[in-house]
């Protein structure tokens, strides 16, 4: 039978995010603040936390995702706005999948570290494309504000780059989460956890788990282009490949996972609360310090919890009636 409570959690858990951001003045931008850290980490965690590969090319879904998005409210407003976004959307979606097809398909032919090293040049290797190809602006990026205000007014923009851009980032969100209660509890998820915990143990079982892999990785990486198409693209209404193709959301987004538990719904969850809150108010209090105080703060609950915060209550409360919270 099928438990869905730790999905529930999920949603409750969302709601009164929405809830604080909407009744306390001044706290929905770190809320949305904190839905971005957790989207990305949701997204990777289906890769990474399923098959124990780490992905460090992830941070070039995001930025093509946005690309998409923006190639297309930047060359076909005349479209309309309805059938720009769309483009933007489906754009975001190919520009990923194309992406992650190509890669997936050299990449996890190989294991383990050679596999996270294979996956190193995919972000550098993308962003110097554009710059170089003068592709899409080239280092000049795309600036969409004055082309949005100029289409479709000042106040249509400010509606994209607000409600529908937030809006937008909250929904890929619960997707991500419903995508990844779907696999923990279908034959994939099954499939992909035995091949995490021994691969080739995993094959003599019959399991097909370069397939596996290549459909985790593609799912993870499609989730990665929507989140950078609605987090970055249309909140920001910019993209510039030196700021999109940064390497540091790659590594933020594993240490959410990680934080939080890798392979669970929740961890990703716990993890980017854990990792935002405290990034956000130690910038306040700390300005200049925040990364040297954080880091050691990060290894401290790490070495505390080695399965995650998820992953350590999980096993804490396994034969007890809160086991079905927690996942």
């Amino acid at each position: 039978m099928r438990n869905y409570t730790p999905l529930v959690t999920l949603l409750l858990i969302y709601a009164v995010m929405i809830a604080i951001g909407q009744g306390i003045q001044g706290m929905w931008q770190p809320i949305m603040l904190v839905i971005f850290y957790i989207a990305v980490g949701q997204a990777l965690n289906i890769f990474l936390g399923m098959t124990g590969y780490v992905n460090f090319g992830y941070v070039a879904l995001l930025g093509v995702g946005a690309y998409g998005m923006a190639v297309a409210l930047g060359y076909y407003t005349d479209l309309g706005l309805i059938p720009a976004l769309t483009l933007g959307f489906i754009l975001a979606i190919l520009l990923a999948f194309i992406v992650s097809m190509v890669v997936g398909g050299i990449a996890l032919r190989l294991r383990g570290a050679y596999f996270a090293i294979a996956t190193i040049g995919v972000n550098e290797g993308i962003k110097y494309l554009i710059l170089g190809g003068k592709i899409w602006g080239g280092s000049s990026g795309i600036v969409l504000s004055g082309i949005l205000r100029k289409a479709y007014g000042a106040e249509t923009m400010r509606f994209l780059s607000t409600v529908f851009a937030d809006a937008g980032l909250i929904v890929v969100a619960i997707l991500s989460g419903v995508i990844t209660m779907y696999i923990l509890n279908s034959r994939l998820g099954y499939g992909l956890i035995a091949l995490r915990e021994d691969e080739d143990a995993a094959k003599v079982m019959g399991i097909n788990v370069r397939r596996y892999k290549q459909i985790a990785f593609v799912i993870s990486c499609i989730l990665a282009g929507l989140i950078g198409a609605t987090a970055w693209t249309l909140k920001l209404t910019y993209v510039f490949p030196q700021d999109v193709f940064a390497i540091n959301y790659t590594v933020e987004a594993i240490v959410i996972v990680m934080l939080g538990g890798a392979g669970t719904l929740l961890g990703p969850v716990v993890g980017g609360l854990i990792y935002a809150l405290l990034k956000y108010y130690l910038t306040i209090a700390f300005p200049g310090m925040q990364l040297l105080i954080l880091a050691p703060l990060l290894i401290i609950v790490i070495l505390l919890f080695p399965e995650g915060v998820v992953g350590y209550l999980a096993k804490a409360a396994r034969g007890t009636r809160f086991e079905k919270f927690v996942r």
